[in-house]
């Protein structure tokens, strides 16, 4: 696949900016790693599988065990782009993901972060 060179960027690299984030809000590491579970299916142990590979965002996604069908509740901007027009599925996804860190640093309820399908 051709394409962005976030594809080929390994989610460990980008993962620390997701929790100096989300921790410069008054939010945790475990709200992140609680947001990727529910988005991917990956258990604690499998993400940190992943981080310790360093998997690609294009890998990191196509081994989701379980993509969340509810993801496509995620509604707004991100970039300057609405997240729900992105065309490509693997931009779609990790927009989808930015999406979520950037709700829960707003602070944003982490139960309206996981939506219900």
């Amino acid at each position: 696949m051709t394409g962005h060179r976030i594809y080929t960027t390994s989610v460990a690299s980008v993962y620390p900016h997701y929790v100096a984030k989300a921790e410069r809000k008054g939010r945790t590491r475990a709200d992140v790693d609680r947001i990727i579970s529910w988005l991917t299916g990956y258990s604690q142990g499998e993400l940190e599988t992943q981080l310790e590979k360093r998997s690609d965002f294009q890998t990191f996604f196509a081994k989701a065990p379980g993509m969340n069908p509810a993801r496509t509740l995620i509604k707004g901007v991100v970039c300057g782009i609405r997240v729900e027009d992105i065309e490509e599925p693997l931009m779609r996804e990790i927009r989808y993901l930015d999406k979520l860190v950037d709700e829960l640093a707003r602070g944003k309820a982490m139960e309206k972060i996981l939506r219900q399908g």
